[in-house]
């Protein structure tokens, strides 16, 4: 699960790179960290609940 996470992370940073989103604070091209953080976050949350149950 975390690995298909990653890729659909990844892939939304390349969309942002060339064309920015849209999304609420998603306006410009250089915001592509966000999702970069945005991943990190949500791989942790997918990493602790997989070793919680």
């Amino acid at each position: 699960m975390s690995k298909l996470l990653a890729l659909v992370i990844i892939a939304m940073m390349v969309i942002q790179l060339i064309k920015p989103l849209g999304w609420p604070g998603l306006k410009r091209r250089s915001d592509f960290w966000k999702l970069a953080l945005l991943a990190m976050a949500a791989i942790s949350i997918t990493a602790v609940l997989g070793h919680w149950t």
